[in-house]
């Protein structure tokens, strides 16, 4: 079973301050220990929502806007992918991050939260005899993702610009009341979706993509006080909810909003016609000034080539 691991931001977070060299240690302990146990598929933090857009389709109106956004709390600090064998395995796992010595900024106040987000497998689908190909297209470009993807080339603070730069972003697909009643998307919808995610598997721009399963099935973890405390799914405030992401590898965030533009036009008729994606930049070791010692870059390096390894 695979699981997501989402860590809540905070003020301090969608503030840009980035994480000391004491809580950079500690999370890279954390990973490595999720390595290590052979659990880890993903690990990345994201930049403030300002660097992020939201973009809205709804009664035929597409509507694009740049961040910050105001709900700090239900925003997105960062995030695991684990492959466990139950979700009890997961919240453990969610447990034992080190957020009783940082928040989601790396401060020294200590707390946050952590969802915890079953992935929806294809498995979980139920099997029509007349369904179209939409599977083995699934199947196809997941497939093609596990083929190595073209070298980001990360520039160094001093480095100068090469122009090949790629920038990624998390595509997240927010939730509604069908999504979190558990009504699983339409053929037609999986079918012309899954058209373009292979498109973007073919063109290198698409790193994952995977659904999540209703909040109904969660769980979140709060860190108060030295204290760890397990709250149960369903969650109300469900246009906060994501209801599935995709991990984009762009030249810019103008194409990351195309793409985004592109992904809303097919979702939203199959969910009466509105629908919502976010779109949130990803942190890169460049993006780190010298807090992220060189200890802790080679101990990254090491951390991303055992990610690969598994994939």
């Amino acid at each position: 079973m695979r699981f997501m691991l989402l860590l809540k931001s905070d003020e301090q977070a969608e503030a840009g301050i980035t994480p000391d060299t004491r809580t950079l240690a500690a999370m890279g302990q954390y990973n490595d220990d999720l390595a290590r146990a052979g659990v880890l598929l993903a690990a990345e933090g994201l930049q403030p929502s300002a660097k992020g857009a939201r973009l809205r389709l709804a009664a035929g109106n597409l509507t694009v806007t740049d961040g910050p956004f105001t709900e700090t709390k239900e925003l997105i600090a960062g995030f695991w992918v684990i492959q466990v064998p139950s979700r009890e395995a997961a919240i453990a796992w969610a447990e034992r991050c080190p957020l009783d010595t940082a928040g989601a900024s790396g401060t020294s106040h200590g707390g946050g939260q952590i969802e915890v987000r079953q992935i929806t497998e294809l498995s979980d689908f139920p099997v029509n005899d007349d369904e179209s190909r939409w599977r083995e297209q699934q199947t196809e470009f997941r497939a093609a993702l596990q083929e190595p993807p073209p070298v980001a080339v990360v520039e160094q603070p001093d480095a100068a610009p090469t122009g090949d730069k790629k920038l990624r972003f998390m595509m997240n697909f927010m939730a509604d009341r069908d999504s979190e009643a558990g009504i699983p998307p339409s053929e037609q919808l999986l079918t012309e979706m899954g058209n373009l995610m292979a498109e973007m598997a073919q063109t290198g721009v698409l790193l994952a993509g995977e659904g999540l399963q209703p909040s109904a099935k969660a769980a979140r973890v709060t860190f108060a006080g030295g204290k760890r405390t397990v709250t149960d799914g369903p969650f109300a405030e469900t246009k906060e909810l994501i209801a599935g992401y995709s991990l984009l590898r762009v030249g810019s965030k103008a194409e990351a909003i195309e793409w985004a533009r592109r992904s809303i036009l097919i979702d939203a008729p199959g969910r009466g016609g509105e629908s919502v994606i976010e779109l949130r930049q990803i942190f890169e070791p460049s993006d780190f000034g010298p807090e992220f010692t060189p200890e802790l870059r080679e101990a990254e390096e090491r951390l991303r080539a055992q990610i690969a390894a598994k994939q």
